[in-house]
């Protein structure tokens, strides 16, 4: 067995998943305009925490149980959504205050950087569907027989990609051009923002009352 014939393509379909618009990107992009590139950067971070969490999950058959236990997932699309609603709410009530600005270049207070990632961190896991995706490429993907080092570096990959892109995400929209714009159309971006985050919760939680 090519064991790193096996790791690429887990890779591969990784960055594939990573770079699918979706709630993730959308609070990635949004934080690292209308705050910092720190704070993208740190929401990035929330998100790689987020897929390490889930590929661990996978990893330790979390398909099989929520297929086994399908109240389990309907419950997880039922909480999920409400997350999502609920962070649209507040982009939405939020739009028209004005926006300061962070002055001078000096080191940001740790519980900014904090409340950014575990902003990254809970959009990343409020989907259940991300779950269902990490175990669906692992069973298909995983070999049988593995050795210990393989799993340990999963976790590894996963993190490096699902941070890694949303930090060039953060980098590229928190130059002046794009905060510029931001700056000039604010409540309607957020307001768009903040819809398009509702909807999707609103879509999950549908889905989980047709289960």
């Amino acid at each position: 067995m090519d064991y790193t014939v096996a790791l690429l393509s887990i890779a591969g379909a990784m960055v594939i998943g990573a770079m699918s618009p979706g709630p993730s990107f959308l609070m990635v992009a949004r934080t690292a305009v209308a705050s910092s590139r720190a704070h993208g950067v740190a929401a990035a971070l929330g998100m790689g925490a987020g897929g390490v969490l889930f590929a661990l999950a996978a990893l330790s058959g979390l398909q099989a149980v929520l297929v086994a236990v399908p109240a389990l997932y309907v419950f997880l699309k039922a909480v999920g959504g409400v997350y999502l609603i609920y962070l649209g709410y507040r982009i939405w009530r939020r739009a028209a205050r004005p926006l300061a600005l962070m002055a001078g270049s000096g080191p940001l207070p740790a519980r900014q950087l904090a409340r950014s990632f575990l902003l990254g961190f809970g959009t990343q896991v409020s989907n259940p569907k991300t779950a269902i995706v990490y175990a669906s490429i692992f069973a298909a993907l995983l070999p049988r027989v593995v050795p210990a080092w393989f799993f340990a570096a999963v976790p590894l990959i996963v993190f490096a990609i699902e941070t890694g892109w949303y930090s060039i995400v953060a980098f590229a929209l928190s130059t002046a051009a794009p905060r510029a714009a931001y700056l000039r159309y604010k409540v309607w971006i957020d307001r768009a923002a903040g819809g398009v985050m509702a909807m999707l919760g609103v879509k999950l939680v549908g889905s989980a009352a047709d289960v």
